[in-house]
């Protein structure tokens, strides 16, 4: 995709709501055909960016730039691009046929043309026969795939996506994930969309942003995000990790843990203090002696297809994940490859993730904002 001709640059964009800086210098460039996930937790400034994109917001400072010409200045109505939101927003006294005319009724569209138009996109989201349907009668699922219709009818140069799948139930979800991507790849439309969700950014994009506090904090691929992680906040973000205090004394060997280990990084200056990442599944479990380190299990949680396992080294809590069984107590070896470890270098967010000493499904749920009491909206 990074071949293509760039569509969208956000040139030095800045937005604060009163003595709030919610998006501070940011600079994006996303192509023509790619799928772009803004990902990030909640205030992080992912949705303020796609207003301003729709035009629904103007920047305070920076410029929008849409094939090459700056549209600070053009309507939302007037940019070719369609913005498809969580509520889905169609319209309840209109059919499924009639919603997603509605478009390209305002387009002054022939009838001919429209009718087959909404065929197409009927048949494009898996609803074909659905037009007389009541939309109030749809399921979740169902409604999302009519907003979808409706959005791609017009054919807009760029699709913005809103969390739209945040209503749905987890599996109608992971179904729909893999209908939007069949469905971008089909159209080779550029789709930029929103999400708190890792591991749906992970399964869809072709490129993540990865945003926090008004900032970009990585710009990658999936797997340069997760593997190649440019700060603690993005290693911790993106899955789990395990973000330990080093020092790099010279290149390809790094202490950690009170220990020296061969890793690949290089380019750090002599015994520079660094951040070094392991994630959970990349360490191996082994007997004590024979381990690189060792330490003591304090606790096994069964996840199904793994163990996911906290092991004390040193009061720091790692979190391993194998299909090696052990027991609470148990004194374990762990053994990592050089390629396997990750060296960032320090920024604000070190010491702030990483040891997973308060660690439990339980606290994680309760600390989510999105995860709501049964009952509340």
């Amino acid at each position: 995709m990074k071949n293509n001709p760039v569509i969208i640059d956000l040139q030095n964009i800045s937005v604060s709501f009163g003595q709030q800086k919610v998006l501070d210098n940011i600079n994006l460039q996303i192509h023509d055909g790619e799928f772009v996930t803004l990902l990030g937790p909640s205030g992080c400034g992912k949705t303020t960016t796609l207003r301003i994109i729709a035009g629904f917001l103007i920047p305070d400072e920076g410029n929008v730039i849409f094939e090459g010409k700056n549209i600070n200045g053009v309507p939302a109505y007037k940019r070719q691009v369609n913005t498809i939101f969580q509520r889905y927003a169609l319209f309840p006294h209109l059919n499924v046929y009639e919603n997603i005319a509605f478009g390209l009724r305002l387009k002054k569209m022939k009838e001919k043309d429209i009718q087959n138009k909404v065929k197409e996109m009927l048949e494009l989201v898996n609803l074909k026969g659905f037009g007389p349907r009541d939309v109030n009668l749809l399921s979740g699922g169902q409604q999302q795939r009519v907003a979808i219709a409706r959005a791609l009818a017009v054919e807009p140069r760029v699709v913005l996506l809103d969390e739209p799948l945040g209503a749905l139930d987890l599996k109608l979800r992971k179904d729909m994930q893999v209908e939007l991507k069949n469905i971008q790849q089909k159209l080779g439309i550029t789709f930029i969309y929103v999400t708190h969700d890792q591991e749906e950014a992970l399964s869809m994009s072709d490129t993540i942003v990865v945003m926090n506090e008004g900032k970009i904090q990585h710009i990658g691929t999936p797997t340069d995000v997760y593997n190649e992680p440019h700060n603690a906040f993005v290693a911790d973000f993106i899955g789990e990790s395990n973000i330990l205090d080093g020092v790099m004394h010279e290149d390809f060997y790094v202490e950690f843990s009170g220990m020296r280990f061969q890793c690949v990084d290089r380019g750090f200056m002599k015994d520079e203090p660094v951040d070094v990442v392991i994630r959970p599944e990349d360490i191996d479990v082994v007997r004590p002696e024979k381990g690189m380190l060792k330490g003591k299990v304090t606790s096994v949680t069964f996840k199904g297809v793994h163990y996911e396992i906290i092991v004390d080294i040193d009061n720091f809590k790692w979190m391993i994940q194998t299909t090696q069984k052990a027991e609470v107590n148990d004194i374990i070896g762990l053994d990592i490859k050089p390629d396997e470890m990750h060296i960032m270098k320090k920024s604000k967010y070190s010491g702030l993730y990483g040891d997973y000493s308060s660690f439990s499904d339980e606290f994680d749920e309760l600390s989510d904002p999105t995860i709501t009491a049964e009952g509340e909206d």
